[in-house]
């Protein structure tokens, strides 16, 4: 079991390139998947180069994952990969428009190696001085957000991209950035479940094969802030959304969880909450810690073998969806 604990987790690097040290952890450890940002994307044959690299790396299949929103949060950039942002696309309501940018973007990009998509974004736009979101949701209303998370999820799927809804259990009514602090919303569960709930819901029930959290605080519904809440993790996610795929963090590298402790401190935590991937940006060598204090943990008994279990499961569950066009 020990072996397989580098599965739980999602790591890049900074650079444009992978270093040839970054491809020995992920290999040695047998990583479950590598984040890619803009710098790794550009041009796009670079990407489809470190793609080859990290498969040939990685025993199994690894998740190649990549923000591409639309708009600002574009890592491909330039045709055919780039599209609008959510913003524009709700507030013309084009789905029409929309699903012919995102299914040639989508298509484009698992012609490169890319499998996992974390998008879309299932936030709705409830603040106006939430600056973490802007441009990134489809719209305020949930009836007119939906159909869009909906075809996102169906052309992904059609195109053989997994797909991640975010930022559980709803960032929208936030002001504070989680890249920057612990982001802080004050709706109850019901207001949660008249609304929130209801983007997400659509988004899982279209078929959304990971949900990922972010970091933030509801103290309406538990003192622990979502990245380590049992609460939003199992009573909002699993059982009011009823939910089985996978939930990853957000970026465990990120301020707002900081106050956490330590990088392994931190995966453990939010692991023991419910998370099944463990999300780490640019920093490998931060993951690389996390995977040492997590493997010690298993060691001395913290981590039950059966919880252990259910989250290798759901991502080995998850892995047999992909198909790929790597070309060793």
């Amino acid at each position: 079991m020990i072996d397989r604990i580098g599965q739980l987790f999602i790591t890049g690097f900074e650079g444009v390139r992978p270093s040839d040290d970054f491809l020995e952890f992920i290999s040695e450890e047998n990583i479950g998947g590598v984040i890619l940002f803009e710098e790794n994307c550009t041009p796009h044959a670079v990407a489809e180069n470190t793609i080859r690299r990290v498969a040939a790396a990685v025993g199994d299949a690894p998740f190649i994952a990549v923000d591409q929103e639309g708009g600002r949060v574009c890592r491909f950039r330039g045709a055919p990969a780039e599209y609008l942002s959510p913003a524009e696309y709700g507030t013309l309501n084009e789905i029409g428009l929309y699903k012919e940018h995102f299914g040639r973007s989508a298509y484009y990009m698992h012609s490169l190696g890319v499998n996992l998509l974390l998008a879309p974004v299932a936030d709705l736009n409830l603040s106006k001085n939430n600056k973490c979101l802007e441009g990134r949701t489809f719209g305020d209303n949930p009836a007119r957000v939906i159909p869009f998370i909906e075809n996102a999820i169906s052309i992904a799927k059609r195109a053989g991209l997994l797909t991640c809804l975010k930022h559980f259990p709803g960032l929208g009514a936030a002001e504070d950035d989680p890249h920057l602090k612990l982001a802080r919303a004050d709706y109850d569960l019901q207001t949660f479940l008249n609304r929130e709930a209801l983007t997400f819901k659509a988004g899982i029930d279209a078929g959304a094969d990971m949900v990922m959290t972010t970091h933030l605080s509801l103290p309406e519904i538990d003192s622990k802030p979502a990245t380590i809440s049992e609460v939003i993790l199992n009573l909002l996610l699993r059982e009011k959304l009823n939910f089985d795929g996978v939930a990853i963090t957000d970026d465990l590298l990120m301020k707002g969880i900081e106050e956490l402790g330590g990088y392994g401190k931190r995966a453990l935590r939010a692991f023991s909450a419910g998370h099944d991937l463990l999300l780490f940006g640019r920093d490998y060598k931060a993951a690389r810690q996390a995977v040492h204090y997590f493997k010690e943990a298993y060691r001395q008994g913290a981590i039950d073998n059966e919880r252990l279990s259910i989250s290798l499961d759901r991502i080995s569950g998850i892995k047999s969806k992909l198909t790929s066009t790597v070309i060793l």
